[in-house]
């Protein structure tokens, strides 16, 4: 603990030089930091943590909802707000995705941070920006580590279907395809291994892991990587016909709990998705790192705070660019 705290205290006192150490290295002008509402919506920070407390205290799974919510913006057309779009008579919703169809949720959390944030300060606050800091407070708040969250986003004007197809990892995925589409967002293998940790909270549907337990192999045989006593009890509720929407444990030891036994699981050969599975099969590095975090929870959390920061500097949209949202789900009309 007294590691991570040093950590933090460092990352605090970088912030001096904020707009260097978050420039917009994808899109060039513009800069991320903390501070950014600091005079314009001071409540800001206190209004989405609220939110998203009494959220989780209604269903605990919104903490990993609203945690994903953030992947799944950022990786398509980058830190955005994107993904919040409904279908309209000029944007096709990300929402109905391969990714987010009958899976991404949290949507009307968002907009009840949304309205609060509007109630407070009107027109100031991007959605993108909300997604961000509601990852961050979702992820404290089930357990995880804490962060300074870089703000200044705005939203974008447009979705894309495809991107939110192609570009999102797949559980089904090679370990090769997850690795080269982190890498396009200008990210690496550390930050593929730690950022799958967010696997220790949430739920997966049986339609995303059903391949491992019946015909993984071209022979027609179940995925030999997967527990096979964790394999059988998965089989009593993800049957190989029907079922694909049940739920289940992405992380079965501590599911509502944000540490580390999300990589102890899958040294133990219970990693539920094939892509988890792989990070400790397909690479020899990705391998190291998952006995790191394994072992070392406060590593896994410095590791993990760093690489969300990251992630949340994908290709954002700055300055003029784009616009702030007065509804989340639409773009503004006037």
């Amino acid at each position: 603990m007294v590691k991570y705290m040093m950590s933090y205290f460092i990352v605090l006192a970088l912030l001096a030089f904020a707009p260097i150490c978050f420039s917009n290295k994808f899109q060039g002008g513009g800069y991320l930091y903390p501070q950014f509402y600091d005079r314009s919506c001071p409540q800001l920070q206190q209004i989405v943590k609220s939110v998203v407390a009494q959220a989780v205290s209604r269903d605990r799974r919104m903490a990993a909802s609203l945690l994903r919510l953030h992947f799944h913006d950022c990786f398509v057309k980058g830190c955005d707000a994107s993904v919040l779009l409904d279908n309209s008579g000029s944007i096709i919703s990300e929402k109905g995705s391969n990714t987010n169809r009958n899976s991404a949720r949290g949507f009307e959390v968002i907009d009840e941070i949304k309205a609060a944030v509007e109630k407070a300060c009107p027109r100031i606050v991007s959605c993108a920006d909300i997604l961000a800091l509601a990852a961050r407070d979702s992820t404290v708040i089930a357990g995880g580590p804490n962060w300074l969250v870089p703000v200044g986003r705005r939203d974008s004007r447009g979705a894309s279907l495809s991107g939110s197809n192609n570009d999102i990892p797949a559980p089904n995925n090679t370990f090769n395809t997850i690795l080269t589409k982190f890498k396009r967002q200008g990210l690496d293998l550390i930050d593929l291994v730690a950022l799958s940790g967010a696997h220790t909270i949430g739920n997966a549907r049986c339609v995303s892991f059903r391949q491992r337990l019946y015909n993984q192999n071209r022979n027609g045989q179940p995925d030999f990587t997967l527990d096979q006593g964790y394999a059988s009890e998965l089989r009593n509720q993800c049957p190989q016909s029907g079922g694909d929407q049940n739920l289940f444990f992405l992380d079965y030891a501590t599911p509502f709990n944000f540490d580390n036994s999300y990589y102890r699981n899958i040294l133990a050969n219970k990693g539920l998705l094939n892509s988890d599975q792989v990070l400790l099969t397909k690479n020899y590095e990705s391998m190291q790192l998952v006995k790191q975090y394994a072992e070392n929870m406060e590593l896994f959390f410095d590791h993990f705070a760093n690489s969300i920061v990251k992630m949340g500097n994908i290709s954002p949209l700055t300055g003029m660019k784009g616009e702030i949202r007065q509804n989340c789900r639409s773009i503004n009309y006037y």
